[in-house]
């Protein structure tokens, strides 16, 4: 199962745990996408964009019209959701207009400590 994990880290926790990676030899397994802050995840990850990887996890390439009816949204919002999520680095758009996530499971992980 190809996994993602999307995590709430600082770029410089980011850039260690890279270096830990590659140190010890043991390339990580997962694909990472690590948000600055809490602030940053929920403003890109919004429920409705979470609909969207939702829908496109496992299916393989859509186009906007066909992502759009399986999430019963409009085109013009999907759209625009699509192309936030494709600028975050989530999900990926070919020559052809389709979008797809290529992942079969995602991961979140974060911690909240007190202040």
């Amino acid at each position: 199962m190809k996994t993602i994990v999307i995590d709430v880290k600082s770029p410089a926790e980011s850039f260690a745990d890279m270096q830990k990676s590659l140190k010890s030899g043991k390339p990580d397994q997962h694909a990472h996408i690590s948000f600055a802050s809490f602030e940053l995840l929920w403003k890109v990850l919004t429920p409705t964009r979470w609909h969207l990887i939702e829908a496109l996890t496992g299916a393989g390439p859509l186009g906007v019209r066909e992502l759009a009816r399986r999430v019963e949204r409009d085109v013009r919002g999907v759209h625009a959701d699509a192309q936030a999520l494709s600028r975050a680095g989530l999900i990926d758009k070919d020559g052809n207009g389709k979008l797809s996530f290529p992942y079969d499971a995602v991961h979140v992980d974060f911690t909240l400590k007190a202040a």
